[in-house]
């Protein structure tokens, strides 16, 4: 499938904030990883930000530089996404559960030098964010979840589901068709505003470059099809390091009572209230970046104003 992949000459000449961008071996993949340096002044702390199923480093284009005046920034693909490689098929399935995912990107911040004090993980990249600071040996100050993806979709029906993107994920005339089929303009506007997001043309653009790649289709199906979530749900009473929870009020990918329901979940002395993000749907760091660095600025560096914008779990 490597001619189907995204190539950084051709796909990437105009991506966001190339300059910032490197190519890092590690855990048997070849990473995407965009940097932006400490700030001059010493003990500015380190955020890495990862994305969602289907996404990339792409979609922090515009909260990263607004975070890089305060903290040393790192944004990466996950496996198969964007321009990080994929596995060959052989090894998909060993790669792309979440243990497996969390220690590869815990290898690569090694490789990279880096010990982050804070994870922000938007959706899935939530999930990948708690199973690194449980097993790994990255131990962030706080996790930050924003429309965290902890419940497994469809319920009773994911097993069926995941299954069928296992089956879809492995067929490479069929991720191709669906890559194809990507190339119809209002298809990813569609597939955008389903999310209860509305994102710009230059935000649209970048998704339908991704979803015409059938390597980060397939992948994306794959991560969703091995990855499981109940071990990691049935050990968040075990969690130590304190979490804050992110809602966009409008998300209709993830709904906003799983993140209260989550919230119950968590132990008293790590769980961190809630914060409203009110008019902003599943790519709220993408419709509105201001709000969600306000919220990492404060968790960072002013942890008693962290939950000044409260929703009491026992709301809406």
């Amino acid at each position: 499938m490597g001619e189907a992949a995204l190539d950084w000459a051709r796909d990437g000449a105009a991506w966001p904030h190339r300059a910032h961008s490197r190519f890092v071996d590690a855990a048997g993949l070849r990473w995407h990883v965009q940097h932006w340096p400490a700030p001059a002044h010493s003990g500015a702390p380190c955020v890495v930000l990862l994305h969602g199923t289907g996404a990339s480093a792409h979609s922090w284009r515009a909260l990263a530089p607004r975070l890089a005046p305060r903290a040393e920034v790192v944004a990466l693909d996950l496996p198969g996404h964007g321009f990080t490689s994929a596995p060959a098929p052989e090894r998909r399935a060993a790669v792309f559960t979440l243990p497996s995912m969390a220690r590869a990107v815990a290898a690569l911040l090694a490789t990279l030098g880096q010990r982050p004090a804070l994870l922000v993980g938007h959706s899935a990249g939530a999930a990948l964010a708690l199973q690194m600071a449980l097993d790994t040996s990255v131990r962030p100050r706080a996790v930050l979840g924003l429309n965290a993806a902890l419940l497994p979709m469809g319920g009773p029906l994911w097993p069926v589901m995941a299954s069928s993107a296992r089956w879809i994920a492995g067929r490479e005339w069929i991720t191709r068709g669906l890559a194809r089929r990507a190339q119809q303009p209002t298809l990813v506007r569609q597939l955008i505003e389903g999310t209860g997001s509305r994102l710009d043309a230059e935000g649209q653009a970048l998704y339908a470059r991704l979803v015409r790649s059938p390597v980060h289709v397939a992948s994306t199906l794959a991560m969703m099809a091995h990855w499981e979530l109940p071990p990691l749900l049935a050990r968040l009473p075990a969690l130590r390091t304190p979490l804050q929870l992110l809602v966009g009020e409008g998300d209709r990918t993830v709904p906003p009572w799983q993140s209260r329901h989550l919230w119950h979940r968590l132990p008293l002395g790590v769980r961190l209230p809630l914060i409203a993000l009110p008019g902003l749907g599943h790519l709220a760091h993408e419709e509105d970046p201001g709000a969600v660095v306000a919220a990492v600025d404060a968790l960072l560096h002013e942890p008693a104003r962290a939950g000044s914008l409260r929703w009491p779990a026992t709301g809406r």
